[in-house]
């Protein structure tokens, strides 16, 4: 088999400006509050018996993730 020797190149990469992202500190903290409010939820769900209030900790930790991926868009 014969190789070919190919004068193609790939672009050059540019250095992309870094957009200094202002939602940053307030992603961070509902992140956080995502992340302990499904721990708890799931604790909560599968250490009692009352199932449905582990559920709504999870649906309300679950809004704070959802406002989060919003700012990342609007970003």
């Amino acid at each position: 088999m014969e190789i070919q020797n190919s004068t193609a190149r790939r672009p050059e990469r540019r250095h992309k400006r870094e957009v200094k992202d202002r939602f940053l500190p307030i992603r961070q903290c509902l992140n956080i509050i995502f992340m302990l409010g499904a721990i708890v939820g799931m604790a909560v769900y599968f250490l009692t018996d009352n199932t449905t209030i582990g559920i709504i900790i999870i649906l309300v930790s679950m809004v704070f993730k959802m406002i989060e991926s919003i700012l990342r868009i609007i970003r």
